[in-house]
């Protein structure tokens, strides 16, 4: 057993580490205040060949592994959650179910261009009525003069305002009475696409969150995902690869809160001396180092087990479940231990809880984890 990153993902964290402290972490209470989305930030992350990492060198990606994913992921969300969960998204839902099951050709059109930065990964799967259960889609997707003709909503949707196309769920017909839902790529320009951007968040609000309207959007045949029917399982698939996303997100922003609580206990003094020197908040920190230490690892055997090909949707959502818990917690200690600094949004680490909240809630709540390992271990 080898717990030592290689050489290229040590480089990979030292640079997105630095890239972090120095350009991301600037800027992050202004554009939470202001909703400003990080496009410069990802502007420089296009020049420096990471938005594509995972993926092939022949559609523009960087060849690397999973394990360098959650790294960049854990890094940037250290500095900024939005940022975070941008990255992930662009990279766990946006691009991986194009590249797993997308022909040659949908690879070439669709995934070079989320890997070279033109255009932002997004993929459509809740809707009003379809959150943890799925299988509730009702937006619909008919064959008409050869093309697929696609009417309905879709709802707290990453990334999708600065995506030149994403991949959706739709219910194409019905086999043995049930519904048979596929997944078809869908450029954004299409006509009768609206893409609406007005959510009001508690937290991640420099992030780009939205609601899809289709309203008779025709796209090909072929842009048809993976097989017919086989839309819902392919995106479930694709959670799965997204929740080690989610989980490297949930231990940068508690990283994050931990290290401005450890600095901030050492500066405040009361009583005479550093009130880290207190034994009370010496017990709170060292849980927090424990916590987001074994959250890390269970992020990393997640990652581990997916790039060696084996099986790994229980420990991806163990480690999703534990990550973005511990997380909560951490965050809401940061807070505590700044006192009533930890309320003001120039220290940073109320906005680190309020983005903390959303990772219990996405991509999975943490009820849908457990019933998910449940379902692992044999329940």
């Amino acid at each position: 057993m080898n717990f030592d990153l290689t050489s290229e993902q040590e480089m990979i964290k030292k640079m997105i580490h630095e890239f972090a402290d120095e350009v991301v972490a600037p800027g992050a209470i202004d554009r939470d205040r202001n909703k400003q989305f990080p496009l410069e930030v990802f502007k420089q992350l296009s020049h420096m060949g990471v938005m594509g990492l995972p993926f092939p060198e022949e559609y523009g990606g960087g060849g690397a592994d999973t394990l360098s994913f959650a790294i960049v992921t854990e890094e940037l969300s250290r500095a900024c959650g939005s940022t975070g969960i941008t990255y992930s998204a662009h990279i766990s839902l946006g691009g991986a179910p194009l590249y797993l099951f997308g022909t040659a050709e949908q690879k070439k059109k669709y995934l070079t261009p989320i890997c070279t930065g033109e255009s932002f990964g997004a993929f459509g799967l809740t809707e009003p009525n379809a959150g943890s259960d799925a299988g509730g889609t009702r937006t619909r997707a008919e064959v008409d003069n050869g093309e697929y003709v696609i009417n309905g909503n879709k709802c707290f949707i990453t990334n999708a305002s600065y995506a030149k196309q994403l991949a959706l769920t739709a219910v194409t017909g019905t086999v043995d009475g049930k519904k048979e839902i596929s997944a078809i790529i869908v450029p954004t320009d299409a006509e009768g696409f609206k893409v609406i951007d007005n959510y009001e968040k508690m937290g991640l609000n420099a992030s780009n969150t939205t609601e899809l309207v289709l309203e008779n959007v025709r796209v090909p045949l072929e842009n048809l995902l993976g097989k017919k029917g086989e839309g819902f399982k392919q995106f479930l698939i694709t959670l799965d690869g997204g929740r080690i996303g989610i989980g490297a997100m949930a231990v940068g922003i508690a990283q994050g809160a931990y290290e401005k609580a450890l600095q901030y206990t050492k500066e405040r003094k009361q009583f005479g001396k550093s009130i880290s020197s207190f034994q009370a908040v010496q017990f709170k920190l060292a849980d927090m180092a424990m916590k987001i230490e074994l959250a890390r690892n269970m992020v990393y055997k997640a990652a581990w087990l997916k790039d060696q090909g084996r099986p790994f949707s229980k420990e991806a959502a163990m480690c999703k479940l534990y990550a973005s818990e511990i997380c909560m917690e951490v965050t809401n200690q940061a807070v505590q231990l700044h006192g009533g600094y930890g309320y003001m949004r120039e220290y940073h680490v109320e906005r680190m809880m309020r983005d903390a909240k959303l990772l219990e809630i996405g991509e999975g709540t943490s009820e849908i984890q457990r019933m998910v390992i449940a379902r692992q271990i044999g329940c």
